[in-house]
């Protein structure tokens, strides 16, 4: 483990006439330990502030992990060297030593040491200063936050060292080992932090926008147990055979908070992903961001981790990463309004504006998919064209819209990099009802999930008009009728596909794939197949022709290099890792 400091010492500098002749020059940028313990509620603003401390390398969103890794999309940008991102996409080839996987590990655990030192401050000065109700609140919130950070831990490397506020005053971060808790006593020390956040938050907070409340609180309680309700994360003890019902009904009882609250489905789907409905009803956690007219600064407080994202010659530095695969684009093929489950892939196929054709789509392929001759995010003076992909003969054509506003709105950073204002969705609504519908489906409870997916499939047949009338020949999307949902093995394939169409590009897919126990399936065939597309004729993906995906090994990420040799014999490796 880094040692991890909240404050950073400047340079002594050194005399060059003899070995001891330092200048006495008094450290720059150090808080006041006793000056900031007596300060709680700016510890806890500290602990919300490293949230969006994110960067392209380390995006806290995860989406070189959650959806490069995946069937969804392709990593794009200059070339398979441009980052070190592309063992992620083709499995075979990732090793413990990309810097991106130790600068994340290692961010997430500055987040962990903001909260641990934010409880410190309120164990010894919360009820003084703040009063308490409010320093019950805010130790709701810190544990909220840590179990945010635990969870992308344990979700991405598995084996992790549970360093918390004991430890940390204590100092032994460096005695603690990563192999101390199970795969299960870790998710559930992780799923005790929300816990904790659920008995101590309201159901509404009116004390500053983006704080964690009750009904976020019982999202991640769903989300881990979940989670867990599949098996051990590896493919040998994951999946339908491994189900536990004791926590598939812990999923439905923290739902039905959530479907009981203030949330709900936003009436548009294109609307959830625009900068001005940010807060909307359907954001039931997110991080938050603002542009620089917001808050009076220069920049403003962007999204960093999709910071590469941005369509190629659209933007003023359009990056190109993150682009959409065809097996994506083919998923949205509809037959009658409903999905085409064995023959979406048996032909690449993909809408061109102003040509008309037998095949129709589900609408969200036209707020998901960027793709040459539509409207860029809906507007028609930004056309899409095939100049709009940086290296087609790799990545192809297909751009990701999801994250980035409007091109009309512009960006928040406008030097060499660019940046958006788009906040990071943690959960949105819609993502804990199709959680719900999940644990139903494996429950037995057909019925309440068929209505639940009917209800996400109905508001996407209503997201024409509003942002996409130019598709609506297009589209074609339809109900599905009691029959689709007759037992649960035909239920559980359509709750699957609905959740790829709802959430695609939105870091979930590879963990949606691990969790089921089917992601050296999908994965293996998806590589055979996407390394022949072709776009206009223009092939593209061919590098998939060296990917692999291993079961036993592959369902998590290395414990970085940095990490295991920082203090050597302290952490042991995943498996199959070297």
């Amino acid at each position: 483990m880094k040692a991890i400091k909240l404050y950073t010492l400047s340079l002594l500098a050194l005399g060059l006439s003899a070995c001891n002749d330092f200048i006495d020059v008094p450290p720059t940028g150090v808080v006041d330990g006793d000056l900031a313990y007596s300060q709680p509620d700016k510890m806890v603003n500290a602990a919300y502030a490293s949230l969006g401390d994110c960067w392209y390398t380390y995006p806290f969103n995860l989406w070189p992990y959650g959806d490069l890794s995946s069937d969804d999309c392709l990593k794009g940008g200059g070339g398979t060297t441009d980052t070190g991102y592309h063992p992620m996409e083709i499995w075979s080839t990732l090793t413990s030593t990309p810097g991106e996987l130790d600068e994340l590990w290692y961010r997430l655990y500055c987040n962990i040491s903001r909260c641990n030192r934010a409880l410190v401050a309120l164990q010894q000065h919360g009820v003084e200063k703040l009063g308490e109700t409010t320093a019950k609140q805010r130790v709701g919130e810190v544990h909220f936050l840590r179990g945010h950070s635990y969870f992308k831990l344990v979700t991405m490397f598995r084996q992790i060292p549970w360093i918390d506020e004991e430890v940390f005053v204590n100092n032994t971060q460096e005695q603690t080992r990563n192999d101390q808790f199970t795969y299960e006593e870790l998710f559930m020390k992780v799923i005790h932090e929300f816990e904790l956040a659920y008995e101590a938050l309201p159901m509404e907070v009116t004390d500053g926008g983006g704080r964690a409340n009750k009904v976020a609180a019982a999202s991640y309680l769903a989300k881990c147990y979940l989670n867990l309700a599949w098996g051990n994360g590896y493919e040998d003890a994951t999946g339908v055979n491994f189900i536990n019902e004791d926590y598939m009904k812990k999923v439905v009882e923290y739902t039905e908070v959530v479907k009981n609250s203030k949330y709900g489905y936003l009436a548009d789907f294109g609307d959830i992903f625009l900068p001005e409905y940010k807060n909307s009803s359907e954001s039931v956690f997110a991080v938050q961001t603002s542009q620089y007219t917001e808050d009076n600064t220069r920049y403003g407080r962007a999204n960093w981790s999709i910071m590469l994202n941005g369509c190629w010659g659209m933007w003023s530095c359009g990056w190109d990463f993150h682009k959409p695969s065809q097996d994506l684009v083919n998923a949205y093929k509809t037959q009658d309004g409903l999905p085409m489950f064995d023959s979406y892939d048996d032909s690449d196929a993909y809408p061109v504006n102003g040509v008309q054709s037998a095949q129709k789509w589900d609408p969200r392929l036209f707020h998901t998919v960027g793709m040459p001759s539509f409207p860029y995010k809906y507007e028609d003076s930004y056309m899409m064209t095939m100049q709009n992909s940086r290296t087609p003969n790799t990545y192809g054509y297909f751009t990701s819209l999801k994250e980035v506003p409007q091109r009309s709105a512009g960006e928040t950073f406008e030097g060499s990099w660019q940046a958006f204002a788009t906040n990071d969705y943690v959960f949105r609504y819609t993502d804990v009802m199709l959680m719900r519908a999940e644990a139903l489906i494996e429950l037995g409870q057909l019925e309440e999930a068929r209505t639940i997916i009917n209800d996400i499939r109905q508001r996407a047949a209503n997201s024409i008009d509003k942002h996409i009338g130019y598709a609506k020949n297009y589209c074609e999307i339809a109900l599905y009728p009691s029959s689709d949902f007759s037992d649960k093995d035909k239920a559980r394939v359509r709750l699957r596909w609905e959740r790829r169409l709802e959430m695609a590009m939105e870091s979930s897919r590879y963990f949606d794939l691990r969790r089921w126990g089917v992601a050296s399936t999908v994965l293996n065939a998806y590589f055979e197949k996407e390394k022949d597309s072709t776009y206009e004729g223009t092939a593209y993906g061919q590098y998939y022709q060296d990917a692999h995906y291993t079961p036993g090994k592959n369902e998590f990420y290395p414990i970085p290099y940095n990490q295991l040799y920082y203090v050597p014999g302290l952490y042991v490796q995943n498996k199959g890792y070297n």
